[in-house]
């Protein structure tokens, strides 16, 4: 659980005239849906939303709403902003438990950069998907998704299947994905370059002394 907790009304009129009346009046309009009651339309406190924004903990985290004194457990699915001004202009909240089973999208962290064989060579991380949508309890959203790197040389590939995913957690897609893989710079490319052509000069020299 993430600890944030928002009130919200329950909007008694929807469509695009009482969503802007919203939006005047410093809330964000939502639609709250999901579990066995049917869909509502609620708002929120603008500068309550932005405010939970900021933490990092409200988008694909467990939060709290409450309603008249009642509270229920939500997952943040989604939020809308203004093209121009960044401000979140609709929420939808999805109705959960702690053992609801959700697909979510898990930041990925990559670890083992400072002792990867394929980057100390000059190789760059080239990342495939900076996010993996993943299947599990609402109440064990993993943080972060770690993917070790630490022995990948040049031209090598990290797919899911070589990561260890938290308990109850599996990924969304079923097929083995690519996460990342090492590419060869300009830099590691001549390297291997400079090498190739000393161990050619190294050849021609030990042939020439052959033949004295």
């Amino acid at each position: 659980m993430s600890g944030i907790c928002l009130d919200v009304v329950v909007r008694e009129e929807t469509g695009t005239g009482p969503a802007r009346a919203s939006r005047r009046n410093g809330e964000v309009p939502g639609v709250l849906y999901g579990g066995e009651l049917g869909p509502v339309a609620v708002a929120l406190r603008q500068n309550e939303v932005l405010k939970a924004l900021n933490s990092g903990q409200f988008l694909a985290n467990m939060i709290e709403i409450s309603h008249k004194g009642e509270k229920q457990t939500v997952i943040t699915k989604d939020v809308q902003f203004h093209p121009l001004t960044d401000l979140p202009v609709h929420v939808d909240l999805y109705r959960v438990d702690e053992n609801t089973m959700i697909d979510v999208e898990v930041n990925v962290t990559f670890q083992g950069d400072e002792v990867s064989p394929g980057i100390k060579r000059g190789g760059i991380l080239n990342v495939v998907r900076h996010a993996i949508e993943v299947s599990c309890p609402a109440g064990s959203i993993p943080d972060t998704i770690v993917v070790d790197i630490s022995e990948m040389e040049i031209g090598d590939s990290k797919h899911i299947s070589e990561v260890t995913l938290p308990e109850n957690v599996k990924p969304s897609i079923d097929r083995d994905f690519t996460i990342a893989t090492i590419v060869s710079s300009r830099a590691s490319k001549q390297a291997d370059s400079g090498e190739d052509a000393n161990a050619d000069g190294a050849e021609g020299a030990d042939a020439e002394g052959g033949d004295e």
